[in-house]
């Protein structure tokens, strides 16, 4: 059957007391976009300047016929089938529906799946991209259909996506209070001749994500001091991370990739394919992550450090393929 056999086309000027079959929407450049009238609406005589404001000299109206869904209930039902923890809907609103974050966590997005909604024809599911932080109420997915009526098949198939593999399509998964030690490395800090930038900025950003520095200690560009910082924090059991700073490039005084490789670290990686961030040394010690931090965090927004410090949080192991992954898409700056 034809969608156009469900509609009438009704002359405006004709339409008193017939009901909107889907949400009418007004434009103002510069000033307003959104719903000027919601479906279901019973027009009445006065409504009618309005519509032709608008452009509606003709309206429609819908006689649904079985093994069809309106826009509202195809969007809600999309919603519904991609919707994980942490995750809450907004009502059908001119005939998308808004899925959104419900606690302050990370964004998970099933991309291949949602690739696989998208491949289906007239149906749509817009997403933020996974590993996104988010605030409670940030908008995460819209869900909507091209059309004003579709066949309840193509919208079953998006159902049967969003439960093929028992994960959900977006899901927020909340971030864990960590407690981190810091160790700040190089002997102008250590020996007071430049003032540490780097605790102020880490602390910061732990922050932000609901966790803490325990302690900042220091140490001079010396390994074998950088590894007993780094052993006292594991044996006194206290840190959920440990963070060294500074000491991370190429030059012969810079010792904090060997240190933290001498105290008995399993390197997932020396560097990453992002600017800027590319010399972070990402690591697990006795099961606790370990991170060496080059310069750039103390100066550039956005870093490698950025990027992995939410999925560590959120409590993910951070794996090779992770950071291999950060090249496309990661030219930032430098």
């Amino acid at each position: 059957m034809k969608h156009d056999s469900m509609l009438e086309e009704v002359p405006v000027e004709q339409a008193v007391g017939m009901v909107l079959a889907h949400d009418l929407t007004q434009i103002i450049p510069g000033k307003f976009k959104g719903r000027l009238f919601k479906k279901g609406h019973v027009i009445r005589e006065e409504d009618i300047p309005a519509l032709l404001s608008i452009g509606k000299e003709h309206i429609y109206t819908l006689r649904l016929q079985q093994g069809y869904l309106h826009e509202d209930e195809a969007a809600l039902r999309m919603a519904k089938a991609a919707q994980g923890a942490g995750v809450t809907l907004t009502e059908p609103h001119e005939g998308k529906v808004t899925l959104k974050s419900a606690i302050h966590g990370l964004v998970k997005i099933d991309k291949d799946r949602i690739d696989q909604v998208n491949s289906l024809d007239q149906v749509i599911m817009s997403t933020v991209k996974t590993n996104t932080v988010a605030e409670p109420g940030r908008s995460l997915m819209g869900t909507r259909v091209i059309p004003l009526v579709i066949e309840e098949d193509r919208i079953r198939a998006v159902e049967r996506i969003g439960a093929s593999t028992g994960q959900p399509l977006v899901e927020v998964k909340p971030f864990r209070p960590l407690r981190a030690g810091l160790i700040t490395t190089g002997s102008e800090v250590f020996k007071g001749r430049i003032e540490d930038k780097f605790g102020p900025v880490v602390r910061n950003k732990l922050a932000s994500l609901g966790s803490e520095v325990i302690e900042q200690r220091f140490a001079p560009d010396d390994s074998e001091t950088i590894v007993q910082e780094i052993r006292r924090f594991l044996e006194e059991d206290r840190a959920d991370l440990i963070l060294v700073t500074g000491g991370m490039s190429v030059d012969p005084d810079d010792r904090t990739p060997g240190a933290i490789k001498r105290a008995g670290a399993s390197v997932v990686s020396y560097g990453t394919p992002m600017l800027p961030g590319s010399m972070l040394l990402m690591g697990y010690l006795d099961g606790v992550p370990i991170m060496g931090l080059p310069g750039c965090v103390m100066h550039d927004p956005y870093t490698s450090f950025d990027v992995l410090l939410p999925r560590i949080c959120a409590g993910e192991t951070i794996t090779r393929a992770d950071i291999t992954e950060l090249g496309y898409g990661g030219l930032y700056g430098c």
